[in-house]
């Protein structure tokens, strides 16, 4: 039972008393004035025996007397104010010493009260019923500032996922209007004219990029927040190997700028995986973009695919300057930034962001680096239910 587990701030309900004195008249007069008040009363002889009680039983306040044979009065409440499961029980000293030094000192070991001797049973009544109701106080106040506290934290918790999500919009929508940008720059420039004409397959695959914006946007609104690493996705039966060069056609002003190749060696007769595909995009484009934006010019960059039991392994590699062991400890954590970045525009979102994806989707996600020949990132996504089987019925078929 806890500390004034029976009583309530006013006094209507009563508590436990543990009397410790030696002498048993004042025990007796005590005892019967407490109970008939209706706590619930103990008695010890001693200090010792008043140690070995609370140990198993916590009383809500002790009154004890200081001149004891044996443990005085001083040395037990020093032995329980000792002791962090009894440190915080109320102690009053019944004494009949009235010097101010013995009143000080009892202070002093922890007491929060003194009774002097010969005993007044309505002025202990008096002395216990006001401990225990300042006790009750203290304890919901504690209780309210947890509560507090608690509501503080969430609040922030929020307020800091609801900054990652804006982050994440000006993060990710970054790459796909960079490349429309550019694009357009382009056929001003090389189209001195007032009439350009646009090839078919470039307003194509500008309305893609922008319907693909607008998908983006749209699943991050719904998200639930990024910091509790919830994400809603829209999975779908997707096939890797008809995305893949989608994102690579994509990336192709942003490979140009950076004198960047890519090679793409993903089979078109991947087994198919149950994801969502705009988020994949997400994760393939964040993982070429940073290695163009981490290595000098001139990089070469591989996107592979393999299949590894029941899920599919999907790798960027790069040739560049490679990633510290150090860093790449902490690579997917919020605002963790490579120190090769050559754009300072970036906000250490994308290999988090791409972690919280991966995760998502039931994968995982990491590297591999050494200084030279470059880094390698990878994650994992499970097959779609019978798509392994499949692929593998497809290529016995293609053999015979």
């Amino acid at each position: 039972m806890g500390y004034g587990s029976d009583m309530n701030v006013e006094g209507t309900q009563k508590g436990i008393i543990l009397l410790v004195d030696d002498n048993p008249t004042n025990l007796a007069v005590l005892f019967d004035a407490l109970s008939d008040a209706g706590f619930k009363t103990l008695v010890a002889l001693d200090g010792e025996s008043a140690i070995a009680q609370v140990a198993y039983l916590k009383p809500d306040i002790i009154l004890l007397d200081v001149m004891m044979p044996g443990l005085n009065g001083f040395e037990t409440c020093c032995r329980l104010k000792e002791n962090i499961d009894t440190k915080d029980i109320p102690v009053i000293f019944m004494t009949a010493l009235t010097e101010t030094v013995d009143k000080v000192r009892g202070f002093a070991l922890g007491a929060v009260d003194y009774v002097t001797k010969p005993i007044q049973p309505e002025e202990v009544l008096a002395r216990v019923k006001t401990h225990l109701a300042m006790q009750a106080l203290q304890r919901q106040l504690q209780e309210q500032n947890q509560q507090l506290k608690k509501e503080i934290s969430d609040r922030q918790r929020i307020e800091q996922a609801l900054r990652v999500l804006l982050r994440a919009v000006s993060h990710d929508l970054r790459n796909p209007v960079t490349g429309m940008s550019m694009v357009l720059k382009n056929l001003l420039t090389n189209n001195p004219s007032s009439a350009i004409p646009v090839p078919r397959s470039i307003l194509e695959r500008m309305v893609q990029s922008s319907d693909r914006q607008l998908n983006l946007i749209d699943s991050l609104l719904v998200a639930d927040t990024l910091e509790t690493q919830e994400m809603i996705l829209q999975r779908e039966p997707l096939q890797l190997g008809s995305l893949i060069p989608n994102i690579v056609q994509d990336l192709e002003p942003l490979l140009l700028k950076s004198q960047a190749t890519l090679t793409n060696r993903v089979s078109p007769e991947l087994p198919l995986v149950y994801a969502d595909p705009t988020q994949l995009w997400r994760v393939f484009e964040n993982l070429v973009v940073n290695a163009l934006k981490h290595n000098p010019p001139g990089v070469d960059v591989i996107i592979d695919v393999a299949i590894e039991a029941e899920m599919i392994r999907c790798s960027i590699q790069d040739n560049g300057v490679g990633i510290p062991p150090e860093q790449r400890a902490q690579l997917f954590e919020l605002y963790k930034r490579g120190t090769n970045t050559l754009h300072h525009h970036g906000l250490g979102l994308g290999l988090y962001l791409c972690r919280q994806i991966i995760t998502a989707h039931g994968g995982e996600i990491g590297c591999t680096s050494t200084p030279t020949p470059g880094a390698t990132f990878w994650f994992t996504l499970p097959l779609k239910a019978g798509s392994a089987s499949d692929c593998t019925s497809n290529l016995i078929a293609a053999g015979n």
